[in-house]
This record gives structure tokens, C-alpha cells and sequence, in this order.
């Protein structure tokens, strides 16, 4: 756990002195050329996030911080533990708290368990802050961090195979 705190102390020094270092006018504009989806200038970004049944689309529209899941508050969801989960991306660094204060998240999960949902919101909200931050700084260090921020997990559930209960496990022989 501490290896883990440490590393995100660590990620968030480099990303200050990133943002420090483009300070200048003439890299800004460089770096916002430099990104394909570059969003900053929308009022709405529209993301979504998959994992195993789940899908998550978040809608991140400027606002008072207020962030929503099902129309449920965020504070409402327990376990802790998946609240937490679902807040990674937000509570990333001072950055990322910053787009989301001067932002109202919506998100609506559908399919899925409650860890498969927890998920794909995660990696739902990861992608609009990513979108709505003005450079390209957030991105790097979410893949730097943990490239499941932003990568959906295409992983699937192996289908049933005739002879067997599950996909690959088989019927057991009776000999008497």
C-alpha cells in the first residue's frame, strides 16, 4: 500500500512540473494541436467505459462538483471501498480535482455486477477528465499510472460448450 502511495506522490511531482513547464503560450498551443480529441471548448463530453457486462456513460458538463451515479449521490454508494474505487480518477491530483470541482459528473451503469459497474464508471469519468483538462498532462499520467484508467478491459466471459456445466470443465464419467 505505501509502494502505491508512493508511486501516485510520485506521479503527481512530475505532473506539477509538466504543467509547469508548459506554461509558455507557444507550447500550450503546440500541445493542444498535438491531441486528436482535444475537448476543452465543448460544454458537454459524453464518455463511456466497459467492463466484462457493464457499461458506464458519463456525461460531465460544467458545474458545482456534484457527481451522481444512477441519480444516486456519490456519498450514498457503500461499500467504502468501491466508492473509493469510483473516485481514483477524480482524487488522481490536485489537477484532476480541479476539473472535477468546476464539473457535474452524471453517470448511468447499466448490466453487469457491482464490482463490473464500480469499473466501468471508473474508467467512464478517468476519460472525461482526461477530455475536459486543457492539456494533454492528465492523460499521460492516468497511462503512466494505470493504463486501465482509460483502456477499456476487453476481456469476455468464455461461452458454454455442449458436454460440459461451463465452458471448459466436463461431465464426469460413471463407471458404475
Amino acid at each position: 500500500m505505501q509502494s502505491q502511495t508512493q508511486s501516485i506522490e510520485n506521479l503527481n511531482k512530475e505532473l506539477e512540473s509538466l504543467s509547469a513547464q508548459q506554461t509558455k503560450p507557444e507550447e500550450q498551443e503546440k500541445a493542444q494541436k498535438q491531441r486528436k480529441r482535444a475537448a476543452p471548448k465543448r460544454k458537454v463530453i459524453i464518455t463511456k467505459g466497459k467492463r466484462k457486462n457493464a457499461i458506464a456513460r458519463v456525461r460531465l458538463v460544467k458545474g458545482s462538483g456534484r457527481i451522481t451515479i444512477n441519480n444516486r449521490d456519490i456519498s450514498t454508494i457503500k461499500p467504502k471501498e468501491i466508492r473509493e474505487l469510483i473516485l481514483e480518477p477524480i482524487n488522481f491530483s490536485p489537477l484532476t480535482k480541479e476539473v472535477a470541482e468546476a464539473s457535474d459528473i452524471k453517470v448511468n451503469v447499466t448490466g453487469g455486477g457491482f464490482s463490473g459497474q464500480a469499473q466501468a464508471a471508473r474508467v467512464a469519468i478517468a476519460k472525461a477528465i482526461a477530455a475536459a483538462a486543457s492539456t494533454d498532462v492528465v492523460r499521460k499520467a492516468f497511462l503512466k499510472y494505470d493504463r486501465t484508467l482509460l483502456v477499456d478491459d476487453v476481456r469476455r466471459v468464455e461461452p458454454k460448450k455442449y458436454k460440459g456445466p461451463k465452458a471448459r470443465a466436463r461431465f464426469q464419467k460413471s463407471y458404475r
